[in-house]
């Protein structure tokens, strides 16, 4: 691990890194007083090989840890081969000239892949050390870590927060760029929900931790973010077992061509020295970190926009989309519906919405927090229903005042048989006004018709035509009647909607698409989890705090933010169009190198040169990935 010390150089603490340098300085050392003849031979030599020593021991020793531990000829043994083949040769400068070269580039590819990997990882430092906290009726400054679940702390103006919790008094504004890459300060009071490292704006505010330091929504954020770092995608799973085949085959035809003196005449010198150069020109290493380094780079930089991504397979997912399938409910809405009519068909409205927020009282849908708000507006008491029940993808039941009572759509009582004649034109006329209609009835009839409307979020218009501008097709795919879904769908531009779905239908749908094309899936995170996982790629809309939609989907947007989804595909598309890139330069490098070095257009010192650079440069592209224009 990397371990950086204010007002030092950092590097000056990664020995990969470090070694090689002093060892090139040593090097070049030697090689001046060689020139100017100021030291004995021997002492040039001893120059050379103290270099080469310091310059290669770190690197030899894991490949030869790959070779002993994981049987596997890796990169260092090509480089320990040329290396033994130069100081036969008493090539002493090519040799500590490739061990230097090869040990910096090493270095600087280990250290920008390290720090790029840990990059998020900084976001922890800016947490505060310590907060305020009130034990036993008094102000107490304790260090953050020492937080626990419960604990009561008080945030003032300018302060960060720091660790997840819940206001209890106060209201303010909290800058959460850092959490969800939501850019705009969002108003906070009573209830709501506050987030480890965000800054509180005008207002002191009195919070209730709900977790521990080391447990909260930003520790997990980096140990997603790091976890995903190592999940492979296929371009670079493929290069890793190209490279496993690759560099033996390179080793071996080395070898053959040593041998060679042995059963023919042949000089020994030129085919040693031809050996060497073949072993440093056809080493894969600008292939094999190319595409390590700008998954890390394209993974951390999404995190730093409030955008998770689980792996390196997802983000060249994101690159390839075709086509993107937007859950209505939550995704293109809000997700905040409004109760707007309330139609009696037995008894009084009053009536038919108590008994309506009885059987939604323990419900997170939408739809049913809309009831229960309308009740709790209305001063209306709620009765108690027993046994509640979902019915899948269709509503609720449940006994009160010992009778059974079902609320759901109009299609689930029109299947059950129901006679729905008496309140067909109020459900025609509210579904024309793009409302969503929920009917509640008792075991025998309809009760009454409630109509709920959700609002469109402001950017969705612009974020489709923004998609469609880049090539990508999208689709609604919504459990709301067809109207409701039409409406919203003209309104913000998607011409292909698939409405009155349930979760089943869902997938069905979403293996359709996928047979035109790679597919992208957004919603909630857990009524759509089903969609999500079949989906190439699936995105949770706003999971900052919820363990559920993080685990539900390929990729977590921390934000209500549908920009990000852009954001995300053009994250994706940079990955994928920087890979190519780096692929196809080191495919040029090796077939240039290659045959210039063997065919003796260039010597073992310029093939060094070369070769390093060109892994340079593929590591320096590589994190482009990390800005997604």
């Amino acid at each position: 691990m990397m371990t950086e010390k204010k007002g030092f150089a950092p590097w000056l603490y990664f020995p990969s890194l470090r070694n090689p340098l002093v060892a090139g300085l040593i090097a070049f050392g030697t090689f001046l007083f060689e020139h100017t003849k100021n030291m004995e031979n021997e002492a040039i030599v001893f120059g050379y090989l103290m270099a080469i020593l310091l310059g290669g021991y770190i690197w030899a020793i894991e490949g030869i840890k790959k070779v002993l531990f994981e049987r596997e000829i890796g990169i260092p043994i090509l480089m320990m081969g040329a290396t033994a083949g130069a100081l036969y040769l008493q090539m002493y400068d090519e040799a500590a000239a490739l061990v230097v070269l090869f040990g910096i580039a090493e270095g600087i590819e280990e250290y920008t892949y390290d720090k790029t990997r840990n990059a998020i990882k900084s976001l922890l430092d800016l947490a505060p050390k310590k907060a305020r906290v009130i034990r036993h009726n008094k102000e107490q400054i304790i260090l953050a870590t020492e937080l626990k679940k419960g604990d009561i702390f008080i945030v003032l103006p300018g302060e960060a927060v720091p660790t997840d919790g819940v206001i209890l008094e106060g209201e303010t504004t909290i800058d959460e760029s850092l959490v969800t890459g939501e850019s705009i300060p969002v108003d906070k009071k009573t209830g709501d929900r506050v987030f480890p490292a965000t800054i509180n704006g005008q207002g002191t505010i009195t919070v209730k931790a709900i977790s521990t330091f080391e447990n909260n929504t930003l520790s997990r954020i980096i140990d997603l973010v790091q976890n995903a770092q190592e999940q492979k995608g296929r371009a670079q799973a493929w290069i890793e077992r190209f490279g496993r085949i690759y560099s033996p085959a390179v080793l071996s035809i080395g070898g053959i061509m040593i041998s060679l003196p042995f059963f023919i005449d042949a000089n020994t010198t030129y085919w040693i020295e031809k050996a060497v150069i073949l072993l440093v020109t056809a080493a894969p290493c600008a292939l094999v970190i190319s595409l390590p380094i700008t998954m890390a780079s394209g993974i951390s930089g999404a995190a730093r926009r409030g955008i998770l991504i689980k792996g390196g397979a997802h983000l060249e997912h994101l690159g390839t989309v075709k086509m993107i399938a937007f859950d209505k409910t939550g995704t293109l809405t809000y997700g905040k519906p409004n109760v707007t009519d309330t139609v009696a068909l037995i008894g009084s409205k009053k009536e038919m919405i108590a008994y309506a927020a009885a059987l939604e009282r323990y419900s997170s849908h939408p739809l049913a927090k809309a009831i229960l708000e309308y009740a709790k507006a209305e001063n209306i008491d709620i009765p108690v229903a027993n046994d509640t029940k979902a019915i899948f993808g269709s509503g609720v039941k449940g006994i009160i005042d010992n009778d059974l009572w079902y609320l759901g759509s109009p299609e689930y009582f029109q299947s059950s048989g129901y006679d729905l004649s008496s309140c067909d034109m109020t459900i025609k006329k509210l579904r024309l006004e793009g409302k969503t209609v929920v009917l509640i009835a008792n075991s025998v009839n309809i009760a009454g018709i409630i109509g709920i409307q959700d609002s469109v979020r402001e950017n969705a218009a612009m974020v489709i035509k923004r998609l469609n501008e880049m090539g990508i097709r999208t689709i609604m795919l919504t459990g709301d009647n067809l109207q409701t879904a039409l409406r919203i769908a003209r309104q913000i531009g998607i011409d292909d909607v698939r409405a009155e779905l349930k979760p089943e239908e869902k997938v069905a749908a979403v293996l359709d698409l996928m047979k035109e094309g790679p597919t992208l899936m957004v919603g909630d995170g857990v009524n759509d989890a089903p969609a999500l996982a079949t989906a190439t790629c699936g995105i949770a809309m706003g999971a900052a705090g919820s363990d559920a939609a993080i685990e539900a989907a390929d990729i977590a947007l921390m934000a209500d933010d549908l920009y990000k989804i852009v954001e995300a595909v053009e994250i994706g598309r940079k990955a994928l169009q920087v890979s190519k890139q780096n692929i196809l330069f080191s495919i040029i490098v090796l077939t240039v190198l290659i045959p210039a070095g063997v065919g003796g257009y260039i010597n073992i010192a310029i093939a060094v040169l070369a070769h390093e650079a060109s892994e340079l440069l593929a590591v320096a592209n590589g994190l482009r990935a990390r800005n997604h224009t």
